[in-house]
């Protein structure tokens, strides 16, 4: 049956909606397709859910073509499985809890790797049989402190996740290798470029991570890659680190006052002005600039972490998240933020701007067996032989020549500092440049984390108990669907590509008098006989023009016109996206239509 506007349960909005910040957002909810229900929340309109339907479709089809088969989850689960693989408190505020009335403990899942652990448990012990890839589309939850970008970056979202269940590690790559070949078909259906980059595991755990992002400049992530090939998330980036250099004849620290220096930029101005350098001027990179930042871990508690980084870098924060909580022994990822004023008052020996790791070793104010036990962790730049200005703990004072190693150690090295265009590749292969994109996929060699925590184990083929080895593979559906809206637009509406539009062809009638409508019912009959499914503009008392900014608005990629030209039994055909348009008879609407629709070189039979 087609879909008719007469009927059809939308309102087109001509303004953009208030909150909406990128175009997807606009766009899906001018045209009718989502509408907000709170914060990061969205209820779908009947073409919002055609179109979301055919993502689920291709994703699906793709998923079964490996093997996997689908299972569903309910999204409120109990406590008892998270807290045995320590997420309850590693997921922190981004999780929703909630009580039942007799005070038991629930979540609403942001990911099932626990449930689909316990099934598996469940119904299996034997080697016989492994290997088995499980999926679902489901709903899932995340309390983000700052829902934007409409679907792109909600509370509730749709995803379809799966796992990989093998006896050992080699399985575990073949099942890693089939499904990442199946995101890349799914992404390529989509017609969704991507780039396949390495990541950090985070709280999910894991001894390999791969996301596929598509390139975007409203995408809130950043990654890198070279011409010569190397692709990663900023997080995963690694530094080149430098050769240690020999400090036996470094000169010895030396203290001078530098007034009103709180910052790399004063620091730098009154080191050329008082205690120049002979031979060339000091720079911020031979600075080293000391942040003390605040980590939340598991359970609430808040500890100080300070980080040791050049002067010339600056310091970020998606990068420490994504390595402190393994820097610390606490695993997953741990939310950081820059320390407060009261944090810092709590800590005397902490001068603000001028705070440094000691003078000697002997004296060291950072590090976890310093006079002040916070933890030191350093850019990987710092190595040994290095020669620093750097704060000398006393207001207005700065160390110069002070040589890692000689006069100051650390607890461990740190991925810390922001990536630039430019930096060196980690694997040799040439200069790096940074993108902006949206995380549309990410898989995981997930291993025995899981598998171990919950009990996960099967008899081999020797009759010993062994433990399973984890693959999990998450595509967002709903993400998936406004990256599409995002990247196939214009200023006048979405650009549907044909496998996800709500129909095939978009017919509009337009004219006065009943002939019009009568012919557009019968050609529109004839057209859904064909296969050709149908949005039809039956609206008796709307203005064309009202019809016509519908039309590009939905984005529906061919717009059948019967109008003005059916006195000569002719029809209007346009491209939404090229914005061409051409006159066709009207007995050879159908068969034209089919033989473009289908890909043909031989029209269909199908005639008026």
């Amino acid at each position: 049956m087609p879909l008719r506007l007469s009927s059809l349960f939308l309102r087109t909005l001509r303004e953009d909606p208030v909150d909406a910040d990128v175009d997807s957002h606009k766009l899906l909810v001018r045209a009718g397709y989502i509408r907000r229900a709170a914060p990061g929340i969205y209820t779908w309109l009947p073409l919002g859910l055609n179109v979301l339907g055919k993502v689920e479709l291709i994703v699906r089809e793709e998923m079964n073509a490996i093997g996997a088969q689908e299972v569903h989850f309910p999204a409120l689960l109990p406590r008892e499985p998270y807290e045995a693989t320590n997420r309850w408190t590693e997921y922190g505020e981004n999780l929703f809890r909630l009580q039942d009335r007799k005070g038991a403990d629930y979540l609403l899942a942001p990911t099932h790797e626990e449930m689909f652990t316990l099934l598996v448990k469940d119904l299996y012990s034997s080697y016989k049989d492994l290997p088995v890839s499980l999926y679902q589309i489901q709903t899932k939850y995340r309390d983000e402190a700052r829902p934007r970008a409409g679907l792109l970056r909600g509370r509730e979202f749709i995803m379809k996740d799966s796992y990989s269940f093998d006896i050992d590690d080699a399985g575990l790559d073949e099942s890693y290798a089939k499904h990442r070949a199946a995101y890349v078909r799914i992404f390529e259906r989509l017609g969704l470029p991507v780039v396949a980059v390495s990541a950090t595991s985070g709280a999910m755990g894991g001894s390999r991570s791969e996301e596929f992002m598509h390139p975007s400049s409203v995408g809130e992530d950043t990654f890198v890659r070279s011409a010569g090939g190397y692709a990663a998330n900023v997080e995963a980036v690694t530094t080149v680190v430098p050769e240690p250099i020999d400090y036996v004849d470094a000169p010895a620290a030396q203290v001078h006052r530098t007034p009103a220096s709180p910052t790399i930029e004063t620091l730098v101005e009154r080191s050329n002005e008082l205690h120049p350098r002979e031979g060339e001027p000091w720079t911020a990179a031979d600075t080293l600039k000391n942040v003390v930042l605040s980590v939340s871990l598991p359970g609430g508690k808040r500890q100080l972490v300070a980080l040791g980084v050049p002067g010339d870098r600056d310091v970020d924060l998606k990068r420490v998240e994504a390595g402190i909580g393994e820097a610390l022994g606490q695993g997953g990822e741990l939310e950081v933020a820059a320390a407060t004023e009261d944090e810092l008052r709590a800590v005397p020996e902490l001068v603000k701007g001028y705070i440094g790791p000691g003078l000697s070793r002997d004296d060291a104010l950072l590090g976890s067996e310093s006079r002040t036990g916070i933890p030191y962790f350093v850019d990987p730049r710092v190595v040994p032989g290095t020669s620093w200005i750097t704060g000398a703990n006393v207001a207005e004072t700065h160390v110069y020549h002070l040589v890692a190693e000689r006069d100051f150690t650390w607890d461990g090295t740190l991925e810390a500092c922001t990536v630039r265009d430019g930096d060196p590749a980690p694997d040799g292969s040439g200069p790096l440049e940074i993108a902006r994109g949206m995380e549309m996929g990410h898989v995981f060699q997930l291993g025995r984390k899981y598998a171990d925590a919950l009990g996960l184990r099967v008899l081999d083929s020797n009759g010993k108990l062994v433990t399973v080895t984890m693959g999990s593979y998450g595509v967002g559906v709903t993400r998936a669907l406004a990256a599409v809206a995002e990247f196939y637009h214009d200023d006048k509406g979405l650009l549907w590509p044909r496998d996800l539009s709500p129909a095939d062809v978009h017919v509009v009638a337009t004219g006065k008098g009943t002939e019009v409508l009568e012919a557009a019912e019968e050609i529109v009959a004839h057209l859904e006989d064909a296969g050709i499914s149908v949005l039809f503009d039956d609206r008796p008392k709307v203005s064309p023009g009202v019809k016509f900014g519908d039309a590009e608005l939905l984005g529906v990629p061919t717009v059948l016109v019967v109008g003005r030209g059916l006195k000569d039994g002719m029809l209007e055909l346009k491209d939404r996206r090229s914005g061409q348009s051409r006159d066709i008879a009207r007995e050879d609407v159908v068969a034209e239509l089919t033989a473009e629709l289908r890909g043909s070189d031989t029209p269909a039979d199908d005639t008026l």
